[in-house]
């Protein structure tokens, strides 16, 4: 704005912008001002003199009209939202310098600009903010606009009057200088919208990263309740075969004889004998399917015996037959899946025992909705004659249904995170919306007159 109006007006030198802040207050500060060097090529920038308008800057209070205290053109302006022009600085009853130090200024014509209360968001039928004059009058009471700066420019020796071209030309300006200080605020204000909507998407982002995790630990419960009553069929599937052969429990038996065959009065390595008796023992409850139970042995109880026998060895004789029950302790673990076990058993047919087998010893390394679907049809059949088959049923029923129902709330959940975080809003994710809150129960806007400049 600087530029323009010295490059445009040769008998302009120097310009200067205040901006005015935000009432009560409306202090005045400059911003910067610009002097062009004679040959009207190079505009030098800065603030190089003293002034009370520098950093930090003057508040109404000091610059406003009191009575015995000097008037400014600082406040004819601000109070008055009028131009000012110094046309005979001898007679300026409007310089500081002249009433004070008795030295008159240089020529000059200072301008407000103007922006529209309400493209600044102030109530235009409410004055409560703004300061009083020294009349006591509400300061813009009866005007629609605020003055949001000043514009200061020097002219050489008696080039400048009122009304002349020059002072048209600067408020002309000032208008334009008042858009785009609009445009300033509207893009500042779009910035800071930006801001707090992305502040808003993080915090919807980890609500509903809340609600997942509380999904996923819900749905690992309720897996592992589904493999927990698996384990019990495959439990009672294998006593039935059992009793039908009329064998004893090898698993057990492998257990009992490895307990036997520790060190019994070897008070040195008592707390490796416990431990290993206590896992052991454990073993016996766990309900594991054949590769994970294997699995289990390798890692926790041949390990243990490992590092016993390493400690307090035992006769050659022991040790072999130590690990000979082991390896008849895994191989236990697929009595109830062995073919020829199974193929002799008839009191169902062969196709549905073959099935009802792969069902229960299947690896259930994650929730399979079709799978556990086919496991609770085989179990409404007579013809398994499970003990706990109907329990058993309805248990797997409920813990389905719930199982379903969070792998859903997690893939919602999923799916809003990636829209809100991509910024997308659709009526798809109103749906969802809608389905979780259904599911849940069963179980001032800105404002701007400027389009342009919006």
């Amino acid at each position: 704005m600087i530029e323009t109006m010295l490059f445009c007006l040769p008998n302009a030198y120097k310009g200067s912008i205040y901006r005015i802040g935000r009432p009560p207050n409306l202090t005045a500060k400059r911003i910067t001002s610009g002097v062009i060097d004679p040959e009207r090529n190079t505009i030098s920038w800065g603030l190089p003199e003293k002034s009370e308008y520098n950093p930090p800057g003057r508040p109404f209070i000091d610059y406003s009209d009191e009575d015995n205290r000097p008037l400014e053109a600082m406040g004819w302006c601000v109070e008055k939202q009028k131009c000012w022009t110094a046309e005979d600085p001898i007679h300026d009853k409007r310089s500081v310098r002249l009433q004070v130090e008795g030295v008159h200024e240089d020529f000059h014509h200072m301008e407000p600009v103007l922006v529209h209360k309400s493209d600044l968001n102030f109530d235009v039928y409410s004055s409560s903010v703004f300061p009083r004059d020294h009349k006591g009058n509400i300061l813009w009471k009866d005007s629609d606009y605020v003055v949001v700066a000043v514009i200061k420019i020097h002219f050489h020796p008696y080039t400048i009057h009122i009304g002349s071209p020059e002072t048209k030309v600067i408020k002309r300006l000032s208008r334009s200088l008042g858009t785009e200080l609009l445009s300033y605020q509207l893009r500042q204000d779009s910035v800071t919208a930006m801001q707090q909507l992305a502040k808003d998407r993080l915090n919807a982002c980890n609500i509903l990263s809340d609600s997942l995790r509380n999904a996923i630990a819900k749905s690992g419960l309720i897996f592992s309740l589904i493999k927990t009553e698996i384990g019990n069929l495959r439990e009672q599937w294998e006593d039935m075969l059992l009793k039908e052969r009329k064998e004893k429990n090898a698993k057990r038996e492998a257990i009992d004889e490895l307990n036997e065959l520790l060190p019994g009065e070897n008070t040195l390595y008592r707390h490796l004998i416990d431990d290993l008796v206590n896992v052991q023992n454990r073993f016996l409850e766990l309900r594991l399917p054949p590769d994970k139970g294997e699995h289990w042995v390798v890692m926790q109880i041949e390990e243990r015996w490992k590092g016993l026998l390493n400690q307090c060895p035992m006769d050659e004789a022991k040790t072999e037959r130590v690990w000979e029950v082991i390896v008849k302790l895994k191989e236990s673990l697929r009595f109830g899946k062995a073919p020829n076990i199974i193929g002799k058993y008839d009191k169902m047919p062969q196709n549905l025992t073959k099935e009802w087998v792969e069902l229960i010893y299947k690896n259930y390394d994650r929730y399979n909705a079709a799978t556990l679907e086919r496991l609770i049809e085989i179990l409404s059949r007579r013809s398994l004659n499970i003990p706990s088959q109907k329990r058993s049923r309805k248990i797997l029923i409920q813990l389905k249904a719930l199982a379903d129902t969070m792998n859903q709330l997690e893939r919602n959940t999923n799916f809003l995170l990636r829209q809100v975080l991509n910024g997308v809003e659709n009526e798809e994710i109103k749906k969802i919306l809608n389905r979780i809150s259904t599911k849940q129960n069963r179980e001032k806007p800105f404002r701007a007159k400027d389009k342009a400049a919006c």
